[in-house]
């Protein structure tokens, strides 16, 4: 199954593309490879997430905002190459975590995102990825991701 298909066969609808929280491009491709900026989660409710892991939010909130974020990033994929179809393979997951000091769970939030990643694009989502944990991020949100994807020829 494609990952359009799978998509629409997960029952997950995609949101709007959103644009840069600042001067910046929302995506660029070099050759084959597709580079999509940072993506928060989606707010809910109307109300963006703002706070940290390990205060304000347990590790399975992050791992829902982690998904959340990582459906914006196939969000703008989507915008960028028309299909998701064009996807060759996910190549590399980054995440920062905003965090407490304390906080020691980041790969488990960020399997939010590596997890709905695989689902979509079956062997091709499989990626590498690193996480750190930072002590803030813009407007308080929770944790952002970047991604780079190979493009289909």
């Amino acid at each position: 199954m494609d990952a359009e298909q799978q998509i629409k066969h997960l029952g997950l609808e995609l949101p709007k593309a959103s644009g840069p929280a600042g001067n910046y491009a929302t995506t660029v491709r070099t050759g084959n490879l597709l580079y999509i900026a940072g993506k928060a989660p989606s707010p809910v409710n109307g109300v963006a997430p703002k706070g940290k892991l390990g205060r304000e939010y347990a590790t399975a909130e992050g791992y829902a905002f982690a998904r959340s974020a990582c459906l914006e990033v196939i969000a703008a994929v989507k915008a960028a190459l028309g299909s998701l179809d064009q996807v060759a393979q996910v190549v590399d997951l980054h995440g920062s975590i905003n965090a407490v000091p304390e906080f020691e769970e980041h790969a488990q939030v960020l399997d939010g995102a590596s997890d709905l990643l695989a689902s979509v694009f079956g062997p091709a989502g499989v990626h590498v990825r690193s996480v750190v944990g930072v002590s803030s991020l813009r407007n308080g949100v929770p944790l952002t991701l970047k991604v780079i994807v190979e493009v289909k020829p």
